[in-house]
Formats: structure tokens, sequence, C-alpha cells
């Protein structure tokens, strides 16, 4: 198949999704590993703050990390034992730079803390919903990893009418949420039903893509007893899963550049954070694990398992009876917005959706051979779900005008790879956009140091300059006390010298 082949009306790539077997093979889940391996940042914000020490033993569930700042979330023991270590470890980032995370030895007995769940969360008020979430560490699972409070919170501020449960599960290779929307469609339809109770939104739309007929099915049935909860297929389309094409697909509404859903009245949720939205709310728990997709044609057993935060992705792909023959590239994520692993020693966290063991014939296609000029065909402008020009970006970025490169829309890149997917150049553009969307957040960073250190100048500067002011104004007043007592002991003295002289 051409590059213009894949190409699609209207915006987009369609990609081969090859999902199956590993969507059709039952769920399994992974024994605890002797140790596991657990960041504190997992999330968008700032990373949670260690509230343990080495030797304390601790149970299943239980606080390890607690959110620092308004955007940030708690992060828990995903089993019990003790605390061995808190320090760096290897990031799940192509970098290998190191990450602090806490490690836990696993006793074997996964033994839970004492939890506190709900009854009836419809009881609850909107804000003590948000609360559990928030304590429960969830964010969001299809790979943004906002914190779900938040959202929830702002959802409610904002008085949103529509909840859009995200199950596009668009990129190739993945199907964690088609296989959660199979087994346990009940859950993550009575997690749209809390969050409607916490949000105020009156509707909620289910956008599956049609490539998912038996998720689209269970969805179906169990929301039929919900009229406030639609099942909506959508075309196969990636990246149909991306917030603003799902909001578009569903509604007909356009998210604004530089605005939020909420600006529009809608909130959206991936099905696998609705369902730990339920699990908080109802039992109590934390986000200790999550469902991983494995697949890939070097693995021996493609599937969906269920893994502890923290299980080295190494460990995983172990239990999956290793490979069956050495992987060309390793991947963590979806071939096309994940990130490529130098090796399997890194762990599994809350946004972990896949693990990837693509073979030479997989991996053939993914620009292997350098870049060469560019064509200007504007096959990248046609892919853009945004609508962005690519190619005019990208020629700003090679010439160093970053500022030009912002105003084609740069900031408003979803990092999707449709242009670079679709560039018969072999152009690695959503790497172009990524590095300078790094470079302008390194250089927005030092600008604010800047800033922050010219304050800090001249406050000192204010400083001396007022401490050099009451210093004299000190000392002048000391030296007017001091005239004055002089000239009243003058006085003084003047005023007695005739009674002295009289006397005698």
């Amino acid at each position: 198949m051409g590059f213009m082949e894949r190409l699609i009306p209207h915006w987009g790539v369609h990609p081969d999704d090859r999902k199956r077997p590993a969507a059709d093979a039952p769920v399994r889940r992974m024994p605890m590993p002797t140790r596991l391996y657990v960041p504190l940042l997992q999330h968008i914000g700032a990373p949670a703050r260690p509230i343990v020490l080495v030797g304390q033993h601790v149970f299943k569930g239980q606080l390890l990390a607690e959110p620092q700042g308004m955007v940030s979330a708690a992060i828990h023991a995903p089993t019990s034992g003790t605390v061995v270590a808190i320090g760096e470890i290897v990031a799940p980032h192509p970098s290998g730079l190191p990450l602090v995370a806490v490690t836990i030895e696993a006793d074997g007995e996964d033994r839970w803390a004492d939890l506190v769940g709900c009854n009836d969360p419809f009881a609850l008020d909107p804000q003590e919903i948000a609360r559990r979430v928030a304590k429960a560490g969830v964010v969001g699972m299809g790979g943004a990893t906002f914190p779900s409070a938040v959202k929830l919170a702002g959802g409610l501020r904002a008085k949103i009418s529509t909840l859009i449960a995200n199950g596009g599960e668009c990129e190739p290779y993945l199907s964690c949420d088609d296989r959660l929307m199979r087994d346990r469609a009940a859950d993550i339809v009575d997690g749209i039903r809390i969050v409607l109770h916490a949000t105020g939104a009156r509707e909620a739309l289910v956008g599956i893509e049609d490539n998912k007929p038996e998720a689209i099915a269970a969805m179906q049935q169990v929301a039929a007893a919900f009229p406030e909860v639609r099942v909506r297929p959508v075309p196969t389309r990636y990246p149909m899963g991306s917030d603003r094409q799902l909001i578009m697909e569903l509604t007909g509404c356009e998210v604004p550049a530089d605005s939020r859903a909420f600006d529009v009245g809608i909130l959206v949720h991936n099905v696998g954070t609705l369902a730990a939205v339920r699990a908080a709310i109802r039992f109590g728990q934390p986000l200790v694990s999550r469902l991983v997709t494995l697949n890939g044609g070097a693995l021996r057993a493609p599937g969906n398992i269920e893994v502890p935060i923290g299980a080295l992705a190494e460990e995983v792909i172990a239990f999956a009876n290793g490979f069956k023959e050495t992987p060309a590239r390793l991947v963590l994520g979806g071939p096309m917005m994940g990130i490529q692993l130098p090796h399997a020693r890194v762990p599994v966290v809350k946004s972990t959706s896949g693990i990837l063991a693509l073979t030479a014939a997989e991996a053939a296609g993914q620009n292997l051979r350098g870049p060469e000029p560019c064509i200007r065909c504007g096959s990248c402008v046609r892919a853009c779900p945004v609508g962005l020009l690519p190619l005019e970006m990208a020629r700003r970025i090679a010439s160093a005008d970053f500022s030009g490169a912002v105003d084609f829309g740069l900031k408003d890149c979803i990092a999707c790879g449709c242009c670079a997917y679709v560039c018969p150049a072999r152009i690695p553009l959503v790497q172009y956009f990524n590095h300078t969307k790094g470079e302008l957040a390194a250089l927005e960073r030092a600008k604010l140091r800047a800033e922050a250190t010219k304050k800090l100048v001249a406050a000192r500067a204010e400083r001396i300059e007022r401490e050099t002011r009451e210093k004299a104004e000190t000392a002048a007043r000391r030296k007017a006390d001091r005239d004055a007592a002089k000239k009243a002991a003058a006085a003084a003295a003047a005023a007695a010298a005739p009674s002295e002289e009289t006397a005698a």
C-alpha cells in the first residue's frame, strides 16, 4: 500500500490496526514480581512527595507519596511488602535518564490496607467524589495521565453538559481498552454514571471505533438500561482517540485553539479511567494495576495482561513466554505515539497501555532510511487532524525560526505522527515538532529563571538601599538625640550657675 493510499478523506490516516489475535485472547493476570519499582512521577504535573521510609512495611493500596501542588497525583503501593529503597531508577523513556522511585520487596501476601468504599456513590456530594478520586491517585489512562480529580472539579465548575467516554483506541496493535469494554462493560457504565453525578453533565456519549464490534455490542447491552448513556460507533481513523477529534465526530463541536473541552461544555475520560473511578468510589481502591497490551511479531503469546504498577517490562514479557525472535524494536505504548525503549528494564506505569516487540519486517516502514528533501506534496497537510501546515512548521524549524513555527500553530500540534507517517520523503516531522516544543519550553524556563533572578537582584538592591537609608536615619536620630542631650545639659548647667554663686 502506497503512502497516498493510506490517506483518508478529511483528516488522519488509516494504518493497519494489527490488533488481532491479541485482542481476542482472554486476559491474563501477572503474578506479583519479587520487586516493584514505583516511580513518583506517573502523571502530568509535579512529582509526588514520598511519605514512607526505607525499611518500612506497607500494605497494598497504602499511600507511598502524596501529591504536590494543584496538578499532581498520589502514588500507592501495588502490593504488600517492605520499602527497600527510595532513589533513582531508569525511566520509561528513550533517554534512559533516571527517575526517582520507591522500590518495594513483596512479602508474597498481597494484603490490602484498610479501604473505605461507598455503597451509594450517588448520595455523595460531587466535591466528595473528586476528593476520593484524588485520594486514589486516578489519572487519565489513555496516555495523557492528567489527574482525573482535577478534570472532575473543572467539569463541575464549568457546568459541562456532556461526558464523552473515549473508547476509540485508535493506535495500531493496542487492544487493552477493547478488552476492558468487552469484559467489564458494566463497570465502565457504572463509572460513567458516577462521573455524570460528579460533574452535573446530563448525557454521556461512548465513542468506539467500528473495528471493535464485540466491545460495541457489550457496551450497548449494558447502556441500554440507562437512557443518559448512548454508545456511538465512530469511523476507524487515526487519531480518532484524540479528544478534539472525538468531540468533533460525536458532537460536531470544534474546540478552539488555546481552549479546553470544558469551554464547549464537554468532558472527556478514557474508558479505563472511568473503570478506575468506579473502583475508587465504590471500593476505595487506588490505582495500583492496569491492563497492558503485549503485541508484536517477536512475541510468543500476544494478548492483554493485568500488570501491577512498577513491574518491569522484561518481567511482563517473560510472563507472556518471552520472544520467539529478537525484536528489532521495543516500544512502550503504541507505534504512532509510543516511545522506543533501549531495553526492557523499565517499569510499567499508570500510562503504559502497551509493550510492543516489533520484528524487522514490522519496523521496516518506520523511517529506517534517512530523510530526503521535502517535495512539498502536501500529504502532511491533508493528513493533519488539527488542520496545521506541518511542512511550513518544519521549514521554519530547519532555519531555527521557532517563533515562526509557533505562528503556524506548533503549540496546537498533538504529536499524533500522521504527518510523518504519510511523508514520502521520510522526514521525521513529529520529532522535529517535539524537539522544538522542548526547546521552547527550555527557553521559557530560562526566561522565567532570568525574570526571577532579575526580581531577586532588584529586591536585594532595594533591601540594601532600604537598610542603608534606615541606618542613616537611625544614625541621624542618634546624633540628634545626642545633640539635644548636650544642649539640654548645657542649658541645665547654665541655669544652675547663678544659683550657686548666690549661695556662695
